[in-house]
């Protein structure tokens, strides 16, 4: 991809996905909404059992998927507010409710420790596969049919609901980044009334800037919460002037929320079978912590490029770097090609 154009053959759309009891505490440090990486690891599932599939078959893919764009319509949160407290819990459950291991004893199971939400999502993948009109939208509704099979964010995907609006729709992706541009006018309009999910490194790293003026050992850490907590602060008067102190919440550039985006290495790569109690013998092993960087939930009228709407997973092992990008930053300073139209015009 450069200057915000998208190589591939198309876009899938899944609108208004329904996720039952997706997991809400994707770090160690946040709950909410699940991370990129859970989005990004379901668009990697859904490319192997396409790519799994006989020839012959409606959903057989043979190139593969590429980025996801994550748009919010519902987020509905397990928790509960106890009488009398101000903060809220998770509801908890007991799977099964009593475990004991004879019949007649009914010794109750222990909870288990876990946050839950509801989600309505829709769901924009790239396709680099190169199909026809007829040939995409039959392959974007068997593709459907495989998703409502799946789990997303260790949540169930509910059966879709009836209607044109939910649906699954494959748009053709031109060559042109003009071309492009229009596809994203069209696109908009579905996602709407939702939020986009974008990455906003730029503004931890200036609130950082701003932190380090004031205190050299500030880190990035504290640019974060800074960030995403509600700040209420006073207004500072000159001195010796009567006037009334008002305090007020901190403003905020966006609606900016704390995002797990990937892992950092904190040991070398070990072979495959060296560390006991993994996964799997086959594939090698290193020991992780989580990567937080700051996001920023926009209307899809505000993106220009459809580059920004996309996220994707990178890998450094040399640097020991497993994370999710999004682009949102770095083709925000590309003019759309529609504008710069319309302000050549007589």
């Amino acid at each position: 991809m450069t200057h915000g154009l998208i190589e591939g053959g198309g876009l899938l759309l899944l609108p208004r996905l329904q996720v039952q009891n997706a997991n809400a505490i994707s770090g160690p440090l946040t709950w909410g909404f699940p991370a990129p990486t859970a989005f990004t690891g379901f668009v990697h599932a859904l490319e192997r059992r396409l790519r799994d599939r006989p020839r012959d078959d409606a959903a057989y893919l043979e190139q593969g998927l590429g980025g996801v764009g994550i748009v919010c319509h519902r987020y509905h949160p397990q928790v509960s507010q106890p009488a009398g407290r101000r903060t809220q819990v998770f509801s908890l459950t007991r799977n099964p409710l009593f475990a004991g291991w004879k019949r007649f004893e009914n010794k109750p199971a222990a909870i288990v420790e876990e946050g839950r939400a509801h989600l309505e999502i829709s769901l924009v993948i790239v396709v680099k596969d190169l199909l026809g009109r007829p040939e995409g939208e039959d392959w974007a509704q068997a593709a459907h049919e495989v998703v409502q099979g799946m789990r997303l964010a260790g949540g169930s995907v509910l059966p879709a609901r009836t209607g044109e609006r939910h649906q699954a729709r494959w748009l053709e992706l031109p060559d042109h980044l003009s071309d492009q541009e229009h596809t994203l006018h069209q696109l908009r309009r579905r996602l709407l009334p939702g939020f986009v999910l974008v990455e906003r490194d730029d503004l931890l790293a200036g609130r950082l800037a701003e932190l380090r003026s004031e205190l050299p050992t500030a880190n990035a850490l504290d640019a974060l919460l800074d960030l995403c907590r509600l700040t209420v602060e006073p207004n500072c008067p000159p001195p010796g002037q009567a006037v009334e102190v008002v305090w007020r919440a901190r403003s905020k550039p966006g609606w900016l929320v704390p995002l797990p985006i990937g892992y950092a290495g904190l040991s070398e790569l070990y072979p495959p079978g060296v560390v006991s109690n993994t996964r799997d013998h086959l594939t090698p092993f290193r020991f992780v912590e989580s990567l937080h960087s700051l996001g920023e939930w926009v209307s899809p009228h505000r993106l220009q490029h459809l580059s920004q709407l996309l996220w994707h997973a990178e890998a450094d092992p040399g640097q020991g770097i497993y994370r999710c990008r999004n682009r949102y930053v770095e083709t925000s300073f590309i003019p759309p090609i529609s504008a710069s139209h319309k302000d050549a015009a007589p």
